[in-house]
């Protein structure tokens, strides 16, 4: 019998490779889809993304979308939340999380260490991958991300709304990691083979947030573990995601607050 998993789901590139591996190992049976969102203002946090955007992603995928809502709170709010959501699955045979990280190594026991205290476990499918062959992988299979938030520690807002390719990759300065796993960018996935149908997108405004008004209260979700091999960040740009004409939200948007 295969074992019960849930993703962590950010909705970007690293989550959609690793869910494709999982979802491509027998050994494991994908229960849902788990992300963080912040209450307020409706958008998966750290990314910026609308909620109905992981929302679509969720039904092209094919599987549930499980919702845990944060309000820029402390680590101890967070923790009691993302708790409470696995407890839930625990309870319905779900053993274990599986998550995109690649080589964080301090982030990757932070999870196992709040993971344990539930009995569950952590599952890494891409651990310790050359990243440059990750993101080589998921151009090769078909996927396709576009830039939706970038560091002002290492980019700017001239790559945000950018594709995913090896345009990108090749012109990125030499100290931002090819898939941005310390921060530097973040991105949406709308095409490739986890994918019953592309998600069609259009880019709407760009803002900049300072880190006291992406966190207020000084909290660091979705993964309140500090990050001791990464710049510090005054701020993040993002740009506001918005579903392309003729799909199945009726068009675009309504305008929605940014955190």
């Amino acid at each position: 019998m295969s074992e019960r998993i849930v993703f962590c789901w950010s909705g970007g590139k690293d989550s959609a490779l690793a869910l494709h591996r999982m979802l491509q190992d027998d050994r494991y049976t994908i229960v849902s889809l788990l992300t963080t969102v912040n209450e307020r203002f409706a958008r998966v946090s750290m990314h910026g993304v609308r909620l109905e955007l992981a929302q679509a992603q969720a039904r092209a995928i094919g599987l549930p979308l499980d919702i845990v809502f944060v309000n820029g709170c402390s680590n101890d709010e967070y923790e009691r939340n993302m708790s409470a959501h696995l407890l839930a699955h625990k309870e319905h045979g779900v053993s274990g999380v599986a998550f995109g990280d690649i080589f964080l190594e301090d982030l990757r026991r932070w999870r196992e260490e709040k993971l344990a205290r539930i009995g569950m476990r952590g599952l890494f499918p891409l651990w310790k991958l050359d990243t440059r062959k990750v993101i080589g992988e998921f151009i090769d299979l078909g996927f396709r991300s576009i830039v939706c938030c970038v560091s002002d520690a290492y980019l700017d807002e001239t790559a945000l709304g950018r594709i995913v390719d090896w345009d990108l990759i090749n012109t990125l300065p030499s100290d931002v990691d090819p898939c941005g796993e310390n921060g530097e960018f973040h991105s949406f996935a709308y095409a490739g083979p986890i994918f019953n149908a592309r998600i069609n997108v259009t880019v709407g405004e760009q803002v900049y947030r300072r880190v006291e008004q992406t966190n207020p209260d000084g909290a660091a979700t979705p993964s309140p573990c500090p990050l001791s091999n990464t710049r510090t960040a005054k701020g993040f740009w993002f740009c506001d995601l918005l579903r392309a004409e003729g799909q199945d939200d009726g068009g675009r948007a309504p305008k929605v607050e940014w955190q």
